[in-house]
């Protein structure tokens, strides 16, 4: 069987454990990054050998959280220039406002939030959440618009996508008070611990592991094989949170590799079985068609 080729990132090539185990794309032919800011600015120099270089290591899916409302626009400007580059990847789009976009005294148009959310191409809700790292005057706000996002996600039975900073006990305690049985979705970059990654999946969420998981001082390594491998999502949150070898860079999501080997690494399971089970998960959650 040929080798599988491997293009360079950034002048770097794959570790020889990457070469080894990427040798095609028989098993990795699905990879999903479920959460990736494509459309920012970060990328508009390099759109395209992004694109080859997620098309390389298997990726088929990118999933887009929206920021704000001007998020979409450039969301279909970021398609349009995808689909001429044919690498057989599919974007896809979310719709919210991220908790770091309030400030003290704004309000939140439900009627139009609920009615772009409701579009036939936005697979999600979010991101949204809760965030009281950079600041805690507009926490009101944010939970406003939390709870706005989390009615609407079950009202549309769509998922619902969470950011989380400082901020567990309430994000879990909101998510409790509004699940019925209708709200799905996932906790993006977890970073918690074992009790939280127990409660939030016994509410219902799945937890997307990025490029922190790589990181030395990561928890998450010490319990990830005490969790469901059934709830776990990969993700980059590009161009933010780059996995180690390329920590304090920009990300992208072919680095969803590196993410993805270290999980295996630490589940101790081959990267096949563990791309296999996170495709399948976020072909579940998010409604995706395979390949």
């Amino acid at each position: 069987m040929p080798l599988f080729h491997l293009r360079t990132f950034h002048g770097t090539f794959l570790t020889r454990r990457f070469q080894k185990n990427l040798q095609t794309r028989r098993f990795a032919a699905s990879m999903i990054d479920t959460h990736c800011h494509l459309y920012v600015d970060n990328f508009n120099e390099d759109l395209e050998e992004v694109a080859l270089r997620a098309s390389d290591v298997g990726v088929t899916h990118i999933l887009m959280p929206a920021i704000s409302t001007a998020s979409e626009e450039q969301m279909n400007t970021t398609i349009l220039q995808w689909e001429g580059f044919k690498t057989g990847i599919h974007l896809h789009k979310m719709a919210g406002i991220h908790p770091c976009e309030w400030k003290p005294g704004d309000t939140l148009d439900v009627n139009d939030l609920t009615g772009r959310v409701s579009a036939k191409d936005i697979i999600a809700v979010g991101e949204t959440g809760l965030d009281a790292y950079w600041s805690t005057d507009a926490m009101d706000e944010q939970l406003d618009s939390l709870d706005a996002h989390l009615s609407i996600a079950k009202d549309l039975q769509k998922p619902v996508v969470l950011h989380n900073r400082e901020t567990t006990t309430e994000l879990l305690n909101e998510v409790e008070r509004q699940q019925d049985g209708r709200l799905k979705g996932v906790w993006h970059c977890f970073t918690g611990s074992q009790d939280e990654a127990k409660r939030a999946i016994d509410l219902g969420l799945y937890l997307g592991i990025g490029g922190v998981f790589t990181f030395k001082k990561t928890d998450t390594r010490e319990f990830v094989k005490a969790l469901p491998i059934e709830r776990l999502l990969l993700e980059t949150d590009a161009p933010y949170l780059a996995p180690v070898p390329f920590r304090g860079k920009r990300n992208e999501p072919s680095y969803v590799a590196y993410t993805a080997q270290e999980l295996a690494d630490a589940l101790e399971c081959s990267l096949a079985s563990l791309v296999a089970q996170t495709t399948q998960n976020a072909i579940s959650l998010f409604g995706l068609q395979e390949g």
